[in-house]
C-alpha cells in the first residue's frame, strides 16, 4: 500500500464566505501563510517522496511550504483540482443559504451536479483513480497531495463505503492532514483524519 497524506490547503481570505471553487487568483491570506508555516514545521519529519498539488495558487503555496525542507518540486496535477461549482463559483454562502437547488445538492451529493458544474459523484472518481493509478506505480512512497475539503472527504467517503450524501459530517479544516493507506486498486484505510486543522 502507498501512503497519502491528504492536506487541505491553508486559509484564503474567502474561507467560510464565499464558495470559491476554481476562482484564480485567490492566494493565501496572512493568517493562512502562518498555517503554512506551522503545517511545514508539522510534516518536517514525515518521509515525503513527493507533493502534488491542485494548480489552485492556494494549495500551490500550500504545496510548496510542505516540499522545500524535503528538497522537493511540486507537481500540479489536474486531477487533483477542485470540484467545479458551475454558476455557484465566487458566491456568497449567505446568498446561498435558503436555495432549494442548494440545499438539494448539500443534502444529495450522490446524485447532484452543481449548476453548470460538475458531480460530486465524478469528482469521487477522478481522485480516487487518481490516487489508485500513484499507488500502483510508486506503493512504497509517502506522498503529499494538497488538495480541497470536499476532494479529501470524498475519498474518505470512498475508503469508508459511504455514501456522499454523508459528506458533509466530515470535518477537514484548512491546514488539516488526513493520512491513508491505498492499494492500487483503489481500496485502502483511512488512518487519521483532520490533524491539526484551523477552524
Amino acid at each position: 500500500m502507498a501512503t497519502f497524506l491528504l492536506i487541505r490547503h491553508a486559509a484564503h481570505n474567502d474561507v467560510g464566505q464565499r464558495l470559491s471553487g476554481r476562482l484564480p487568483g485567490l492566494e493565501l491570506s496572512a493568517a493562512g501563510r502562518a498555517q503554512a508555516d506551522d503545517l511545514t514545521q508539522r510534516l518536517r519529519a514525515e518521509p515525503l517522496a513527493a507533493v502534488r498539488s491542485s494548480p489552485r495558487e492556494r494549495t500551490v503555496a500550500t504545496a510548496q511550504a510542505i516540499a522545500v525542507p524535503h528538497g522537493l518540486t511540486v507537481t500540479t496535477e489536474d486531477a487533483l483540482d477542485e470540484i467545479d461549482f458551475g454558476d455557484w463559483a465566487g458566491r456568497s454562502f449567505a446568498s446561498l443559504a435558503g436555495d432549494p437547488v442548494w440545499d438539494d445538492w448539500n443534502g444529495a451529493r450522490a446524485t447532484g451536479t452543481a449548476p453548470g458544474g460538475e458531480r460530486m459523484a465524478d469528482a469521487q472518481v477522478r481522485i480516487v483513480h487518481h490516487l489508485a493509478a500513484i499507488a500502483a506505480h510508486e506503493p512504497l512512497g509517502c506522498t503529499a497531495i494538497v488538495t480541497h475539503c470536499d476532494m479529501i472527504r470524498a475519498i474518505v467517503c470512498h475508503l469508508l463505503g459511504l455514501s456522499l450524501d454523508r459528506l458533509l459530517r466530515l470535518a477537514v479544516e484548512p491546514a488539516s492532514v488526513t493520512r491513508i493507506a491505498m492499494d492500487g486498486d483503489g481500496s485502502g484505510q483511512l488512518l487519521s483524519l483532520n490533524e491539526g486543522g484551523y477552524r
